[in-house]
Order: C-alpha cells, then structure tokens, then sequence
C-alpha cells in the first residue's frame, strides 16, 4: 500500500515537473516576442517563476496559474523588471517596467495603431 502512494505521489511529481517546464517555454516565448514587437532586448534569456496558484479558465476547469518574471533593457545599457501571467500553458498578460520611448518612435508607433483594422 505504501508503495503504490509512493509511485502515484512521484508519477504526481512528474506531471506537475514537465507541466512546468511547458508552462517556462511558453513564457519564454511570448516575453521573446513581446521584446521583439517593441524593439527590447530580453536580458539573460530567461525567465523565472514568481507566483504560482490554482485559478479557473474560461471554460470553469482547474488550472495553474503562473507568473514569470524577467529582464529587458531598452538601451542595451540597463535593466528593467517585467512579467508575464500564464494561466496553463497561454499567456494572458505580459507587463513592462515603464521606459522612455524617443518622441518620433512614439508618433511612429502611433501611426502604425491607427493604421491597423
């Protein structure tokens, strides 16, 4: 008996390690990508996780809810702190420290929202 709550507890422990390896892939990616969109530098290549918890979906099902913290600069000469929320293996929210953007870059990037339908 011992031992088969020994092996459910370690197959339990298994799940839950490749879950999270699959849920520290996905936010490594979408903070690459949130980078690339506003022209960052994603520091270190990483992300770690800050918080975890149990939260529902939209469907009413169970599921991990994650928060990742990393680093990026702006000017290559810098850090700031940003996150990203997972709620299972999809992002939900990425966030950035605040940064100074150039006033031109500003309008450019204005431009571009007003042209996008």
């Amino acid at each position: 008996m011992l031992e088969a709550i020994a092996l459910v507890l370690l197959a339990a422990g298994t799940a839950f390690w490749v879950d999270s390896l699959r849920a520290r892939e996905a936010a490594l990616l979408a903070g690459r990508a949130a980078c690339e969109r506003y022209d960052l530098l994603l520091l270190d290549d990483t992300v770690s996780v800050t918080r975890l918890r149990l939260s529902r979906n939209t469907e009413g099902r169970l599921r991990f809810a994650r928060a990742y913290g990393f680093e990026f600069s702006d000017t290559g000469n810098n850090r700031r702190r940003g996150s990203i929320s997972l709620l299972g293996s999809r992002a939900e929210d990425i966030t950035f420290e605040p940064y100074e953007t150039p006033a031109n870059e500003l309008s450019q990037r204005a431009a571009h929202l007003t042209r996008v339908k």
